[in-house]
């Protein structure tokens, strides 16, 4: 196994992880709101739809969306332990266990896809267009 290779299994695992973790809380996110419950049927679906595109191919339009995923799922959670999200989670939340793990998974997923993103070399950027003169 590859570097590459371990650190894309990094993000699909994460992927799964939080999908998994995600699922089994839809039930109670639809007890407090149709709109927690929704939001946590819609992030299941992403991770998971994540987890199998990563599994068959993973270029990296697929590894930004995963990037912009755990990225939306976790600045999601900081604005419901702090203000709530209108609509969605109106009050504000008490930090538990669960999900400080399931951010901590997202937060490495979100480092190793970000790391797996080619970035052009910084030279190709200075160099200016046309002949000087």
């Amino acid at each position: 196994m590859t570097l590459l290779a371990l650190r894309t299994d990094i993000v699909i695992l994460a992927c799964a992880v939080s999908a998994g973790i995600h699922g089994a809380l839809v039930p109670d996110h639809f007890r407090e709101g149709t709109g927690a419950g929704i939001g946590f049927a819609v992030a299941t679906v992403l991770l998971a739809v994540l987890a199998v595109a990563l599994t068959r191919n993973a270029s990296e339009i697929v590894l930004i969306a995963a990037a912009g995923v755990f990225i939306g799922l976790i600045v999601s959670y900081a604005l419901v332990i702090t203000t709530g999200v209108p609509f969605l989670h109106p009050e504000a939340e008490a930090v538990d266990g669960l999900a400080l793990f399931t951010k901590t998974v997202e937060a490495a997923g979100l480092i190793t896809a970000a790391s797996l993103v080619r970035r052009p070399p910084l030279g190709t950027f200075l160099q200016p267009k046309g002949t000087l003169t």
